[in-house]
């Protein structure tokens, strides 16, 4: 690390900390204020030692406190947020009947707001047998959904640095990856309830095998998204148009084709059996409009103008509808040629969604900022590594039976 960089990096850290920090002095949930109090500890060495010009150990000390020791307290100790439990159930429910939603649902904690697909995640704490209580610690680990949001998120990450780098551990920001992984970003997440990780992955993913010239692989790992929350739709739309500029019709149709086929084929089996819960349950409670309130009520724009009443929550969505519209508009008029451009696009688009959304969380915005970063960690500033060329006959690159050849090509900017 350069001196010139010491002082930047030392300032992140103790910002860090105290964002950690906000966590114990104001939240009222237990799962939060330790791991506010762990996290806190771990930045402030992590501040400590890149003072000391110890980058390294520094990065150590953040992913020990902001990461490795609040995810396996809470994990043994089999606390958490209630989104665990949520998923953990549909597995159980999944295994036993087939179905994933809890009919009639009475209360906050009966309600679960994701497609059918995130019940795969609670399959090992069924097929385990554990119920929480008297565990033990093998049990408690392996059968946490933690453990298995973050091996989702871990595994296409990893999948997505091989694509666009040719190997599993190279790329020009290495070192950028593990530092986003320490943040609040992902840390507390990660630590806490982990249910938005998958998705991300699986973003990146998608993402990453459209700019290197794979859309069937970038279809299933759309659907894969798809299939656990329906926050996922723009993703799709972000990876054709992203495929279409560089590939041409018929990869970005293709794509397309395999998000469709797949997401139907994981999504569509529960819907029949449970239609109508579906959509109380998946549409009408995170949107707020099922008979229980939703707990996600963070005060951003489309919240606020939700509480004004039935004519301010039809706002909302006319503002939501219109929002859509333009991203979908600019991804026509000027779609995305790099992988940073993608990301950039798609982070906006979920950035809009989630501020105008009726119901939402601050903590929703960690995706976009997640996907703004990961782009950054596998791309040379300026340079985003990408597949050029048109729809052709026989394999892309040019060469028979080998991989597509890589092109570096300038972003140039967010809308590039």
């Amino acid at each position: 690390m350069t001196l010139s960089r010491t002082p930047r990096w030392t300032t992140g850290w103790l910002f860090a900390a105290a964002w950690a920090l906000s966590f114990p002095l104001f939240s009222t949930l237990g799962p939060h204020r330790l791991w506010g109090w762990c996290a806190a500890a771990g930045y402030l060495g992590a501040a400590a030692a890149t003072a000391l010009g110890r980058r390294r150990t520094a990065l150590a000390a953040a992913l020990l406190g902001a990461v490795a020791v609040p995810l396996l307290w809470l994990v043994l100790t089999g606390r958490g947020q209630s989104e665990v439990a949520v998923i953990e159930r549909s597995g159980r429910l999944l295994l036993e009947s087939g179905r994933v939603y809890v009919d009639g649902p009475a209360h906050v904690g009966e309600y679960t707001p994701y497609l059918p697909g995130m019940a795969l995640l609670g399959v090992p704490r069924a097929l385990l047998g554990g119920d929480g209580s008297g565990d033990g610690w093998a049990v408690r680990l392996l059968g946490d959904a933690r453990i298995w949001c973050a091996a989702a998120l871990f595994g296409c990450l990893w999948a997505a640095r091989r694509l666009l780098t040719g190997g599993p551990f190279g790329g020009p920001r290495r070192g950028l990856l593990p530092v986003l992984v320490a943040s609040p970003v992902v840390a507390l997440p990660l630590a806490v309830s982990g249910v938005d990780l998958p998705l991300a992955g699986l973003c990146c993913l998608a993402l990453a095998a459209a700019a290197s010239g794979r859309p069937a692989l970038a279809g299933a790992a759309l659907a894969g998204a798809c299939a656990l929350k329906w926050t996922a739709l723009p993703a799709v739309a972000v990876a054709v148009a992203l495929l279409a500029a560089c590939r041409g019709g018929r990869p970005a149709v293709r794509c397309a084709l395999v998000a469709a086929g797949g997401t139907a084929l994981l999504v569509l089996p529960g819907a029949l059996l449970q239609p109508v819960e579906l959509w109380r349950q998946v549409f009408a409670f995170p949107t707020g409009r099922a008979a229980v309130p939703t707990p996600a009520s963070s005060p951003l724009p489309g919240h606020l103008l939700a509480e004004l009443g039935p004519w301010g929550w039809y706002l909302t969505v006319g503002l939501l509808v219109v929002a859509g519209l333009a991203v979908a508009l600019s991804l026509f008029a000027r779609p995305p040629r790099t992988v940073v451009a993608a990301a950039d696009r798609l982070a906006l688009g979920l950035t809009l969604a989630f501020l105008l959304a009726p119901a939402g969380r601050f903590g929703y915005l960690a995706l976009p900022v997640l996907l703004a970063v990961w782009a950054r960690s596998v791309t040379v500033p300026g340079v985003s590594r990408v597949v050029a060329g048109s729809s052709r006959v026989g394999p892309p690159g040019g060469r028979p039976g080998g991989r597509p050849q890589a092109r570096n090509e300038r972003s140039g900017g967010h809308f590039a």
